[in-house]
């Protein structure tokens, strides 16, 4: 397991920013570090710890963060999109959550055809995370979610998990209908729309 560890360093190290991550870690001050704890409820594994360092992805900790999420059926593993992982950190910084119960992280196109997923499922490019939420939490986690627009957002209240990914902006309910909070009208503040009109107003003096 050490080897395949040291692999994925490598492998993430590759990417843009994360190697000048890991030559930072030892350095004081700068932006705060993101801390995640994140628990597979198939196998049990765990990561807790700085994922970040507040520029960037730290290699090592994405290298292990890609192991506990990898497919369960097959164990296989691929390198996961650090900015699934950012998004699931600020969404835990607005609801006060310090850990989460992952149901599905990467999945094989053999995994994803055996659990339904869609062709085009972001679980497939490890960019995806199935996250267990109790009943009570679950509406306030997606309004939060959606209000982000970062990536898609999936919710299952029957099921008790939500849905999210880095892929492009988008959501579903359960039903496949689109989620409420989307669906309702952006409310504008009035002072916004007194500016707006000045400055249309200014805009056609201009034009004549």
């Amino acid at each position: 397991m050490r080897r395949r560890t040291l692999f994925l360093a490598a492998t993430l190290a590759s990417v843009p920013g994360l190697a000048l991550a890991a030559t930072r870690r030892s350095r004081p001050a700068g932006p705060e570090p993101r801390r995640i704890t994140l628990r597979h409820a198939a196998n049990g594994n765990r990561f807790s710890g700085i994922y970040h360092n507040g520029i960037a992805p730290d290699a090592a900790a994405m290298a292990d963060i890609s192991e506990v999420l990898a497919d369960t059926r097959t164990g296989a593993i691929r390198a996961f999109d650090p900015a699934a992982i950012d998004i699931l950190w600020d969404l835990g910084a607005r609801q006060r959550m310090t850990e989460f119960l992952i149901l599905s992280g990467y999945r094989t196109p053999a995994t994803n055809a055996a659990v339904h997923g869609a062709g085009d499922s972001q679980h497939l490019r490890a960019a995806a995370l199935d996250i267990q939420v109790a009943p009570a939490r679950l509406p306030d986690f997606v309004e939060t979610a959606l209000r982000l627009r970062r990536g898609g957002v999936g919710s299952y209240p029957q099921q008790g998990f939500v849905h999210i990914d880095s892929g492009p902006v988008r959501n579903w309910g359960g039903d496949g209908t689109l989620l409420a909070a989307a669906r309702a009208p952006v409310r504008v503040d009035p002072r916004v729309e007194r500016m707006n009109r000045m400055a249309e107003a200014w805009a056609s003096t201009r034009r004549r």
